[in-house]
């Protein structure tokens, strides 16, 4: 029934000890016994137990000292405290504290063994729910896909539906909205999160070499009869998921060597003769039209309808302004993990306004990375809106940030008017969305404000 479960006893008794040790260990359990509180304590930061049982009063260490060092650092551990002075104010003050049972000596064996079992059922739940937390997060990419903005829902819905699958995924959006992420978490998500997840940049190389290292090669070798092989990248991703980024690069001849790999699930290497089977998943990328693509002939129409079957919309952050509060909490952890940080640090309500109402020309990426800069850089628990780079902060570099990605060729009215709802609803946001303040930042009347905000369907961020 144990299962070989670990239990750590404590008492400063040591023949009550002894019989403890004995009654658990006859139950089938693994059984620590130490005497020594302070060495106990140092004993559970080496050694992984399951419950932890201990007397109440004791020399130098208390049982409720420990119950509050294990609820501090292991907090999953239940822990049952023992006492042969039970009084009802001290059963609530070890309850308070987090203990699992309070148990007056003398008490039956069958008692004991009792709670001990229901503790260590609860410590394996416990264990259970971590590792599947765990399983969770990397499976669903959950670290990748921050936010609860309409388009994120989306997309991640798109993407639960469609990982068990292989149909192929079509991910578009600007640089930095995180398509990759995407394409990793559809990975995880399907039944080939444990084959590989091949990912391939279609602009880093030219056309010839990517075709070596999407296809493959076979070339004449030392010995003969025997061509050496190189197998390409979507060998490599055999079993699994190729991600191809930024599908739009590819030149006329790979987009018709891609098509046949699509239709027939088969592929010659460069210099081969012999067709290949393959078992590979495809999320194509692209930051292009691709139906603009098509019409000006830049793109074959019927490779475009092969990879388009699922498409996910990354938005740009500008569009998801309502994440980046989430997006922010979420890269102060994870950096703070990465450079084993130990101080807890936190953006004031100005940064985060500054941070939510710029228009984010690098998306997603540029966010980590400021928020990354600021992490190491800036002294104190507190990040402060003058802690910021001067292009977030600064009216003027934010301005040009903006227009220098405008096209040349554009319709000045609609622009206009784009420019006009995006800096309206950054008013609205460092006004904390109230609009009498909102309108004094603008230099305009509370009514021409509500005459602009119902013009461009404004409600919030």
């Amino acid at each position: 029934m144990s299962e070989n479960a670990h239990i750590l006893v404590i008492d400063d008794e040591k023949n009550y000890l002894l019989v403890l040790q004995t009654l658990l260990e006859d139950a089938g359990y693994t059984v620590t016994a130490i005497n020594d509180p302070v060495t106990a304590l140092a004993f559970l930061q080496e050694s992984e137990v399951d419950v932890v049982v201990t007397d109440m009063k004791m020399p130098h260490v208390s049982g409720v000292e420990i119950l509050m060092q294990v609820k501090k650092q292991l907090p999953h551990i239940p822990v049952l405290i023992m006492t042969a002075f039970g009084t009802i104010e001290s059963a609530v003050e070890t309850m308070k504290y987090g203990a699992f049972d309070y148990i007056t000596k003398p008490f039956s064996n069958d008692e004991l063994l009792l709670s001990i079992h229901n503790a260590v059922e609860l410590s394996r739940a416990h264990r259970q729910y971590r590792l599947l937390q765990e399983a969770m997060q990397e499976r669903f990419g959950v670290h990748t896909l921050v936010g609860r903005s309409k388009n994120i829902v989306s997309v991640r819905q798109k993407i639960e539906r469609t990982a068990p699958g292989r149909t192929t995924v079509l991910i578009t959006g600007e640089t930095g909205t995180g398509k990759e992420m995407a394409a990793r978490a559809i990975h995880l998500a399907s039944p080939r999160k444990d084959k590989p997840f091949v990912a391939v940049d279609c602009t880093s190389l030219s056309p010839e070499a990517l075709e070596r290292e999407l296809f493959g090669s076979e070339i004449p070798s030392s010995v003969e009869g025997s061509p050496a092989i190189q197998r390409g990248r979507i060998e490599q991703a055999e079993g699994g998921t190729l991600f191809l980024d930024e599908l739009a690069a590819l030149s006329p001849d790979l987009q018709v060597k891609l098509l046949r790999v699509l239709q027939d699930r088969c592929l010659q290497r460069v210099g081969g003769t012999q067709s290949i089977s393959v078992d590979v998943r495809f999320c194509m990328a692209t930051t292009c039209d691709l139906q603009k693509k098509v019409e000006e002939g830049a793109f074959r129409e019927d490779l475009y309808y092969r990879v388009n079957v699922v498409q996910l919309h990354m938005a740009p952050l500008r569009e998801r302004r309502e994440d980046i509060p989430l997006l922010v909490a979420h890269f102060i952890d994870k950096i703070r993990q990465d450079n084993n940080m130990t101080e807890v640090k936190s953006f004031s309500t100005k940064a985060l306004n500054y941070l939510t109402g710029y228009d984010w020309p690098g998306n997603i990426r540029q966010l980590e990375n400021i928020v990354e800069n600021c992490m190491v850089l800036v002294p104190g628990q507190v990040i402060d809106e003058e802690d910021l780079p001067a292009e977030i902060r600064d009216e003027e570099s934010q301005f040009k940030s903006a227009v220098d990605l405008l096209p040349v060729q554009l319709d000045l009215v609609a622009t206009l008017n784009k420019i006009e709802a995006a800096i309206i609803r950054r008013a609205l946001v460092r006004a904390d969305l109230v609009q009498v303040k909102a309108a004094e930042l603008l230099n305009i009347s509370k009514s021409l404000l509500q005459y602009k905000l119902k013009k461009y369907g404004i409600t919030g961020h």
